[in-house]
């Protein structure tokens, strides 16, 4: 069905008290943060078994396969959900579970075509990396409609069923953990981590009474060709720059150097938690401050950003004061080489997090092409500092490199969206698709 866009009307005639908006903004923020939650915990459960069960190499081999899902996983959101967060946050129901039925199809069809791709190429990787790549492809459309539920859920404003659905997939993780446990390998990690997302997902079609058709995925990319595209060049960039950075330390100073890269990520695990969670609905809140009160939106996202900086700031400053015994006790022998990096770490999710306030104003904007640019200088950056670092100083000079690079990036961001606020004309009123 081809979408109609219609103008919306003026909001500042129609806006709802104060008072109530801002209940219902903290009450959104609140199921985000508390989805979030329990997503981290799922993942870093994961990480820690990894970390304290296999030791520094084997937990290297599962970060390639970890970064990798990313990448696929920053696929399907270009492509399925971050349209729908986009155009349909706030529309009437039926508009809602119409975009629903489709996105979510786009995104197990993501899924089931670089699973495919997986399966073929992990034998011919061979060694621990092969069976690791075979299993993820296994896993990954349940894991990608998991993840669009999630989505899906925040754009209608009941952030709660996102919770519950993560709450399931934790529960789920735990029988499966204990039997990978006794397995030993990567490979029997990657199908516990998830098999259990799968089941998430299943339960995801209960709760919103939704049916995912692949068959309408190739509707939806028509219909949102004009920003899927350029999200899905976005995305892939910021998770491939990722993958390239990984695999390229591991082949400049080994798989271990990979393992206490990931080691320190999850140190800042409790604060990523806090930021992923915020992201979740901070484009859908981006565009109703569009909407409600325009000359708000700069605002907004620079104490979006901000906040996340500080937030990210403080929490490093409290690892560095963690005693190594209790780093000892949750990492294992990961946690020697992982805590000389705690300093250069917290500054590239600093950095990250203050761009990520510009990025949502330019999501809601509709600005795609800003910040693809910038998305692409950022991303370029990330890996030329990430492997030139890796080049002059090993480990630590990857990660110096990776924090400059964030730092810069997030600058460039904030320059666009500066320059976006000010062509957009100031009684211009966002679109609202409403099939």
């Amino acid at each position: 069905m081809t979408p109609v866009t219609t103008e919306k009307e003026n909001p500042r005639t129609t806006a709802p008290p104060a008072g109530s908006a801002k209940r219902a903004l903290v009450g959104r923020l609140s199921w985000g943060l508390a989805d979030q939650a329990a997503s981290s915990i799922s993942n870093f459960a994961v990480g820690i078994y990894v970390a304290r069960s296999l030791g520094v190499t084997a937990f290297g081999v599962f970060s390639l396969a970890w970064v990798t899902y990313g990448v696929v996983l920053n696929v399907s959101r270009g492509l399925a959900t971050d349209p729908l967060v986009v155009r349909f946050s706030g529309v009437p129901e039926a508009s809602w579970r119409g975009a629903v039925t489709r996105a979510s199809g786009t995104a197990l069809g993501v899924g089931a075509v670089i699973g495919a791709a997986c399966l073929a190429v992990g034998p011919a990787l061979g060694g621990r990396v092969g069976p690791a790549f075979v299993c993820l492809g296994v896993m990954l459309p349940g894991l990608l409609l998991q993840d669009a539920w999630r989505y899906s859920f925040f754009a209608a404003g009941t952030g709660r069923k996102a919770f519950v659905n993560d709450v399931v997939w934790g529960v789920a993780l735990v029988p499966a953990l204990i039997a990978a446990t006794r397995v030993g390998s990567v490979a029997a990690f990657v199908l516990a981590w998830g098999a259990s997302a799968t089941v998430a997902a299943g339960y995801g079609c209960v709760q919103s009474g939704i049916r995912p058709r692949v068959t309408e995925a190739r509707d939806w990319l028509r219909e949102q060709r004009d920003l899927g595209y350029r999200y899905l060049v976005e995305n892939t960039c910021l998770s491939g720059a990722s993958q390239l950075r990984a695999y390229g330390l591991g082949a400049i100073v080994g798989l271990g150097a990979v393992g206490a890269v990931r080691g320190a990520e999850l140190l800042l695990g409790p604060f990523l938690a806090v930021l992923m969670g915020l992201s979740l609905v901070t484009v859908p809140e981006a565009a109703r401050v569009l909407r409600r009160a325009p000359e708000r939106l700069g605002r907004f996202c620079l104490l979006l950003g901000g906040g996340q900086a500080v937030g990210a700031l403080l929490w490093g400053g409290a690892l560095l004061l963690m005693p190594d015994r209790f780093g000892a006790s949750v990492l294992g022998d990961v946690w020697h080489s992982s805590s000389r990096l705690i300093v250069m770490v917290t500054l590239g999710v600093a950095g990250a997090g203050l761009g990520t306030g510009a990025a949502a104003g330019l999501r809601a904007l509709g600005a795609a092409r800003r910040s693809l640019r910038s998305q692409l200088f950022a991303s370029a950056c990330y890996v030329g500092g990430g492997l030139g670092g890796a080049a002059l100083a090993g480990t630590a000079g990857s990660a110096w490199g990776v924090a400059a690079a964030t730092v810069g990036g997030s600058a460039v961001w904030w320059l666009q969206l500066r320059t976006a606020l000010r062509e957009r004309h100031p009684d211009s009123v966002p679109e609202v698709r409403t099939s």
